[in-house]
C-alpha cells in the first residue's frame, strides 16, 4: 500500500496516529499545497480535523468547533471511502469525541475537555489505483 499513496500522506497519518496534530497538520499542508485535484479538499479536511484536534485538546473550544464543522463538511463528499480511509467510520469516531462539544451547545462550556479514549485513528485500507477507492 506505502508505495501507491504519497509518502506525505501516510507520514501525516502516522503523526495523526500519535496524537502529534499540529505535526499532522504541517506535513499535510505541504501534500495540501502541492496537489490540485479532487484530493485537494480531502487533504484540506483532514488537516482540518487534526487543527481541530489541536484547538480542542488546548481548551480553544470556539476554534475546535468552527474547525470540526469545517473538516465534516469537506471530508463529507469523500464517504464512505477514500485513499484507503473509512471516511464514514472516520467521521464517526471524530462526532463521538466531538460530542460532549457538540452537546454543550454555544459558548465556551467549562465542563467539557478532550478525552484521550475517544480520540480517532485512522486506519488505513489497500488501494484500487484504477478509482481511487479502498478495495477488501
Amino acid at each position: 500500500m506505502s508505495s501507491e499513496l504519497p509518502e506525505e500522506y501516510l507520514e501525516g497519518i502516522r503523526l495523526f496516529n500519535a496524537e502529534e496534530f499540529f505535526e499532522c497538520h504541517d506535513v499535510l499542508e505541504e501534500l495540501w499545497t502541492e496537489v490540485v485535484d479532487e484530493e485537494r479538499k480531502f487533504y484540506q479536511g483532514l488537516i482540518q480535523a487534526a487543527v481541530a484536534l489541536f484547538h480542542f485538546g488546548n481548551e480553544n473550544l470556539g476554534g475546535a468547533m468552527k474547525l470540526y464543522r469545517s473538516s465534516r463538511e469537506k471530508l463529507e463528499l469523500y464517504g464512505p471511502r477514500f485513499m484507503g480511509l473509512d471516511v464514514d467510520r472516520f467521521l464517526a469516531d471524530m462526532e463521538t469525541c466531538f460530542r460532549e462539544l457538540l452537546d454543550a451547545g454555544p459558548g465556551y462550556p467549562a465542563h467539557v475537555s478532550l478525552k484521550d479514549e475517544l480520540l480517532p485513528r485512522i486506519e488505513l485500507t489497500r488501494i484500487d489505483l484504477d478509482n481511487g477507492n479502498s478495495s477488501t
